[in-house]
């Protein structure tokens, strides 16, 4: 009792205590004749005995009140106690069970478990267990059920899922949303029964708006939804169409009503309680006759209006309008038949892809009647046994869950049949879904995908695509090769912190370095990033060449080379180069130093023996002429291959110039010719060569290096001699030809080989032929170069049936040219 209402009670004990005083003293007054003193006097009596009335009321009431509240107290001690045993049951109950639920019902994400957890998942004993999906469910099932827990926790979107465990175990894991908060169920798959779980609100196959509201959209005719306060919540675009007339919705805008309010509160009334759709006929001002199909849904009603139906019970059968439309609407061949097997309801696509006679169709017959039909056209899979897949077939009737079966068609075509069962009837919805294309290109894909697996497999080079998410999406066999990475441990799940972890224990000196490295680069979402390349220097002295690239996609291609063996032989051969250019070096040196050596006493030798051949110091007999003249004609010949190598050492070193001027040909040929001679010191038993030069009078001004052309032909010349026979003829012409200069050298040789030809042009090629001996091999060397650094041309040609012809082409004015060139 609460002490305001106990103060009100003593008030009213008082004022009754009192006024019970005053009626018990009125008989009394009444016979006597007491004076007003006498009254006064006993008023005191009067007060003590009301107010000892009055306590013993109040003390009554109060032990009737405390009385009450004991009562209370007990009875309320009971109630905990049967409920805290009833939940205690329950309890027991839910622990006695195999399943486990996990419930979140706080913004910290710590879940909540209620049964059993070992006795459902062996393998778990903490909530922690049971989050980490790998450690008790198959890899690709543990993948799911992870996409699927976040999906309802971020956007409450419900799932049924039958996961494969590991340990030859299956489990049943549902996902919901109740009161708002996520919980998942878990359960052995053999503790399931044959009833799937089904939601509350659609145990009785009644849609909700949610569910109605995303099928309407589909319908070609108005459709709507209302909850139960019969307010529009959902119209599709024919609706909007119709009652607009085809403007737009503005979003402030209510959505305006089809019917006016006579016929809405009509419907009301109409509105069926037991959930069946009904159907009526409304005459409307504008668009003529509609036939109205309405029916509940779980949280409110909903319906559909078709123009220019007649209005009759045959035509208006409130299932058949329904179903008809809705399945009307459908581009896929759908087919209803009763628990009798006979044919209800169909859509036209259905009579269209099987080619049958719609008006027989129209006459109900039963399914197997359709098959049987069907075959003898020659349209359903060729059977062995056809009685046998028919009867097989039609075990549909009395399905509890969906069937799907794949029927290959003679024509080609394969159909996915879908069985489904038809409410309340027992018969079967079918739902003949062409999948033909599908697997065509399933197929092809399947193809691309193997080709390119295959490809990526022959590579030499290790390549990798990560996703934004830095998870690996796509990968060859050299990827495990190259960074030793087990391929059983590499999917499309795998991220490249995975890939780090694990090369650190693969190449533990480096292995996680080096890939923290790249994750920075590959992870890079920045719109101004960059491909990029570089080597890497493993622990282990293996050489990595690396490319990142970036794809369209935003996803990253990775590509790796291990380049070891080419970078080592990369290096020998570059050792190799550097000390065969070092031996080159020393070689030119070496042979200029030699020849500036040669030169000084080559020079005194010359000198002395043209002071003999003067016969300054005495006269000399004949024998002692020819022997100076041999020594002038040697020492010539070896001025003239000393300054050969100078002139070979000079452009190879890479500083040989043309001087050039323009030049008198007639000179130039006298001063080879004069130098020939000079050479040909011969003995007087010897016949000397007979040379003959022919210089065409109109040739163009010639411009050139006088000195190298001189050596030109100078070469030429003692070459044509040195294979001649004495006394043959040796032939120079000289002639203009298209703007340039010939100069023509014809001997009556021996001629060269064949073998040899080809290669006359090369240092140091000098044969012997026919018993000549051999040249140092250097004198068309020097042609050639000299030739080309005017910007001509030289060929070389046997004449038959002996002899030889040497052509050089040279342009009439010059442009220098370094001997590079």
């Amino acid at each position: 009792m609460g002490p305001v209402k106990f103060r009100i009670d003593r008030g009213v004990a008082k004022l009754g205590c009192a006024t019970l005083a005053m009626l018990a003293a009125k008989p009394a007054l009444a016979q006597t004749n007491i004076s007003t003193e006498q009254l006064v006097a006993t008023t005191p009596l009067a007060v003590a005995m009301g107010a000892l009335l009055c306590g013993g009321v109040a003390t009554y009431m109060a032990l009737r009140q405390h009385r009450k509240a004991e009562l209370l107290r007990v009875k309320t001690q009971r109630q905990l106690a049967e409920m805290s045993a009833a939940l205690d049951e329950k309890g027991a109950i839910l622990h006695g069970m195999r399943e486990v639920t996990l419930i979140w019902r706080g913004d910290e994400g710590r879940a909540d478990s209620i049964g059993p957890i070992q006795a459902t998942i062996p393998t778990c004993q903490r909530i922690d267990d049971i989050l980490d999906f790998k450690s008790w469910l198959d890899a690709k099932a543990a993948i799911e059920v992870s996409f699927k827990l976040d999906e309802l926790q971020a956007q409450g979107r419900e799932f049924e899922y039958r996961a494969p465990g590991l340990g030859d175990r299956d489990y049943r894991i549902s996902g919901r949303v109740v009161a708002g908060k996520p919980l998942i169920r878990i359960s052995p798959r053999e503790a399931e029964v044959d009833e799937p779980y089904v939601l509350a609100e659609t145990r009785n196959n009644v849609p909700t708006i949610e569910t109605y509201a995303a099928l309407i959209d589909k319908f070609n005719h108005p459709a709507w939804v209302r909850n139960f306060q019969g307010q529009l919540v959902k119209v599709n675009e024919a609706y909007l169409k119709m009652a607009l007339g085809g403007a737009g919705l503005d979003p402030e805008q209510p959505i305006p009503e089809l019917f006016d309010e006579e016929t809405l509160a009509r419907h009301r009334r109409l509105d069926p309680l037991d959930g069946g759709p009904l159907s009526v006929t409304e005459e409307h001002d504008d668009f003529g006759v509609l036939d109205v199909t309405m029916f509940k849904l779980a949280d409110g009603t909903a319906g559909y209006a078709v123009q220019g139906l007649a209005s009759n019970e045959d035509k208006n059968d409130p299932k058949a309008s329904f179903l008809t439309a809705a399945i009307n609407e459908l581009r896929t061949p759908v087919a209803v038949f009763d628990g009798a097997g006979q044919l209800t309801h169909f859509n036209k696509a259905f009579g269209e892809f099987w080619e049958m006679d719609v008006a027989w169709l129209e006459t109900q017959p039963s399914e197997k009647a359709i098959l049987d039909r069907l075959r003898t056209q020659g349209k359903l899979p060729m059977e062995p046994d056809y009685k046998k897949w028919r009867a097989q077939h039609l075990e549909a009737y009395g399905l509890k869950k969906t069937r799907e079966t794949m029927w290959h068609l003679p024509s080609g075509q394969v159909l996915n049949v879908i069985a489904s069962p038809a409410p309340h009837e027992r018969g079967v919805i079918y739902v003949y879904h062409n999948v033909t294309e599908q697997l065509a290109l399933e197929s092809r894909y399947n193809a691309l995908i193997h080709v390119q697996d295959e490809t990526l497999n022959a590579l030499s080079e290790a390549v990798a695509v990560f996703g934004t998410d830095g998870r690996l999406k796509l990968h060859n066999a050299q990827l495990s090769r190259i960074w030793k990475l087990p391929m059983n441990k590499l999917n499309k799940q795998t991220h490249i912190a995975d890939i780090a972890a694990i090369s650190a224990e693969t190449l533990p000196e480096d292995g996680d370095r080096i890939w923290s490295e790249l994750k920075v680069d590959i992870l890079d979402l920045d719109a101004e990033r960059h491909d990029k390349k570089g080597r890497i220097v493993r622990s282990d002295n293996r050489l990595i060449d690396y490319a990142i690239v970036r794809l369209p996609d935003s996803q990253t291609l990775v590509t790796f080379v291990d380049v070891t063996e080419g970078a080592s032989f990369e290096k020998v051969l570059k050792e190799r180069n550097e000390a065969l250019e070092t031996a080159d070096k020393l070689k030119d040196a070496f042979v200029q130093n030699i020849s500036y050596e040669f030169r000084s006493p080559l020079t005194n030798i010359i000198g002395f023996a043209d002071l003999l051949a003067s016969e300054a110091a005495g006269p000399l007999n004949d024998k002692q002429k020819d022997y100076t003249n041999f020594i002038r004609a040697s020492s010539s010949s070896l001025g003239l291959l000393i300054d050969n190598i100078l002139d070979l050492t000079t452009i190879d070193a890479g500083i040989a110039e043309l001087q050039t001027d323009v030049l008198d040909v007639h000179a130039l040929v006298e001063k080879a010719r004069k130098g020939v001679l000079a050479a040909l010191q011969v003995g007087s038993n010897e016949v000397p060569i007979n040379l003959e030069i022919s210089i065409d009078d109109n040739l163009p001004t010639f411009v050139a290096d006088g000195t190298r052309i001189v050596q030109v032909l100078y070469n030429l010349l003692s070459n044509a001699v040195r294979y001649s026979d004495p006394g043959a003829q040796v032939r120079l012409d000289v002639f203009e030809r298209g703007g340039r200069i010939l100069f023509v050298v014809e001997d009556e040789g021996v001629g060269i080989p064949d073998d040899i030809i080809a290669s006359v042009f090369d240092r140091f090629e000098g044969k012997a032929v026919e018993g000549r001996q051999r040249g140092a091999g250097l004198g068309l060397s020097i042609v050639k170069t000299f030739v080309h650094m005017h910007g001509g041309t030289v060929a070389i040609e046997r004449l038959q049936p002996r002899g030889t012809k040497v052509t050089v082409n040279l342009p009439a004015e010059q442009v220098a040219k370094g001997a590079a060139e």
